[in-house]
Formats: structure tokens, sequence, C-alpha cells
């Protein structure tokens, strides 16, 4: 046993609580099955928004915490990739948010002129919009500076890293279906289309928890995010073209300035969703070892990393 901590997974779940315990004084590593820029945190739109996760008062909890971090991060975007903006969830009012709605400064009811053509009712907010590709680098750069190193290894066992030290963190996202043998773990696809931004500077959503097809505007640095589907039980990682025509379909009939945008990319990213909810729990191992989960972030590990990052790592013994 080494004494240090391993954390395992490299998305944006990992790589926090990661940095979270290596600025705590622990000596951490990663082990991640891919490089940050192919996992699954990397595909996400990036806006702060609880979606498709349980449970709701801890989620609250959580995302206000990581709203607050974010906050913070929003006065330096080039370096970290969060910058606030300004947009509008169409089809809902304020009184159907959850309570982490309290928290958000400013937020009010859309007025008509915000809304999407065929809405008479919306939120208006501005939330933190995460650029993830440069978050997520600026986040193992953070994890450098702290002592922390990052390795690509493909783990089949949690025993393998329980092996090779006396504390594992497991952030493995979908994986932990079968690393934590979890069948209620499962994915929720999700296809974006990233085209050239006609000159859109907010954000528009159009998302229901419950639907399959939704419909929303993101922009990035240059790029303009188009989405979307939240398809349950369905493991296709490569982008379907009819999709990704509907999608842009769809963003075009709300807004038209879309209309003949140039298509940069495609991309699809599986959602690991947990109808039971966020697992944050500590399992102590036989001979001293200790396994800590932190999994089941479904359509909100960025709303909530670091709320749970921070959960996760009150379980782990301090230095």
């Amino acid at each position: 046993m080494t004494g240090e901590v391993i954390v395992v997974g490299g998305g944006v779940s990992g790589l926090t609580t990661a940095v979270v315990l290596a600025e705590r004084g622990h000596r951490v590593r990663v082990w991640t099955r891919e490089p940050a820029e192919l996992t699954t945190s990397s595909v996400a739109g990036g806006l702060w928004w609880p979606y498709r996760i349980e449970p709701k008062e801890q989620v609250a909890r959580w995302a206000v915490e990581s709203l607050g971090v974010y906050e913070e991060y929003a006065a330096d975007p080039g370096t970290t990739g969060v910058r606030l903006v300004g947009g509008v969830l169409a089809g809902q009012g304020p009184g159907t948010l959850g309570p982490w709605a309290a928290a958000v400064a400013g937020l009010r009811a859309a007025r008509t002129d915000e809304l999407p053509a065929g809405h008479t009712e919306g939120v208006w907010a501005r939330v933190p919009l995460v650029d993830m590709p440069v978050h997520l680098a600026w986040l193992r750069q953070r994890l450098r500076a702290a002592g922390g190193t990052v390795l690509t290894r493909t783990v089949t066992s949690l025993a393998e890293p329980l092996a090779a030290a006396r504390t594992v963190v497991n952030c493995t996202g979908l994986g932990a279906r079968e690393l934590a043998d979890d069948p209620g773990v499962r994915p929720v696809r999700g296809q974006l289309v990233l085209v050239e931004n006609p000159g859109i500077e907010e954000w528009y959503s159009l998302v229901d928890d419950v639907e399959s097809k939704s419909t929303y505007l993101l922009p990035q640095p240059g790029r303009l995010i188009l989405g979307g589907t939240a398809e349950e039980d369905d493991w296709r990682t490569a982008p379907d073209p009819a999709t990704a025509a509907e999608i842009v379909a769809r963003c075009a009939r709300r807004w038209p300035q879309v209309t003949g945008a140039r298509v940069l990319d495609h991309r699809v990213g599986l959602r690991p969703a947990r109808p039971a909810g966020v697992r944050i729990a500590a399992e102590p191992r036989p001979g001293g070892g200790l396994l800590v989960h932190n999994y089941g972030h479904g359509g909100a590990g960025v709303t909530v990393a670091w709320g749970c990052a921070r959960a996760a790592a009150a379980l782990v013994p301090p230095v």
C-alpha cells in the first residue's frame, strides 16, 4: 500500500474530486481510461443547470455550492473556461424550479420579447456556461500544480487500484455499472451539433426532463452548440446523421438565424443516469482500505461537480 489516493475516472467529476483531495494535502493519482478530451464530460454543453439528476434536495445543495465556485472562476474565463452567460429556459416559470433557484442572482420570469416563438412562459437567468475542453485541461493543470498525476490506464476491476492505494475514489460514471456492480446505472445518449455562431450571445433551452428530444443553443467560444437528445438505454456513440438533421431543423424553426450555419462537428456523449440518484458513499475494505463512490450524476455532472467532489472528499480520512 502506498498511502496515496487513487481516483478512477478522468472526467469532470474525477478531476474535480482529485483537485479537492490534492489541495487538502493528499498524494493523488488519477487513473483514466481515456484522455480528458475523449470523456463524456468533454462532450457536455457545459451549462450549469440541474437536469436529469436525483435526489433533488441534495442536488440543490451540491448545485448551489458548485455555482459559487464557478462564479469565482468566471473572473478569468480564458484560463478556467467558465463564463457567466444570460439565457432563457422556455416553457417553465420561476415557481416550477427547485430550491436551488433562490441562489441564482437575478433569476426572473422571462419577458415576452425574450421567449422563442410559440412560448408564453419562461425563466431568464445568468448562470455559468463552461467551455468543457478548456475547463478539463485547466483542472488537470491545477491537479499537477497540487502534486497530483494523471495516468491513462484501463481498469477492469476496482480491486486493481485498491491493490495499489489504501484509498480509492470511484468516479467512473457509466463505467460504475460494471465496476461497482450497479446495474441501475444506465446511459442516456446525448447528441449535439456544433456550428459556426451566426451571432447568438445568450443560451436558450426548451429542455424537458422526460422527453427524448430537446432544443437548445449554447454559445461557446468559436462555436454554437445545438442540441439535443436524451435517449435512454441507448449505447450508440457514433453520431446519427438523421438525428443531427432533426436537431438543426428544430433549432432553426425556433431561431431562424441558425439556418445555413456551417457545421463544424458532431458530438455524442452517454450521460451516466442512475434512477436511485447520485451515489456518494464509503465502503471500508478488508485490511483497512477504503473505497469511496462518486457517480450517477446523470445530465448534471458539471452542475454538481464541486459540491459532490467536496462531499466525496469528506469521506476520505484527512492527512
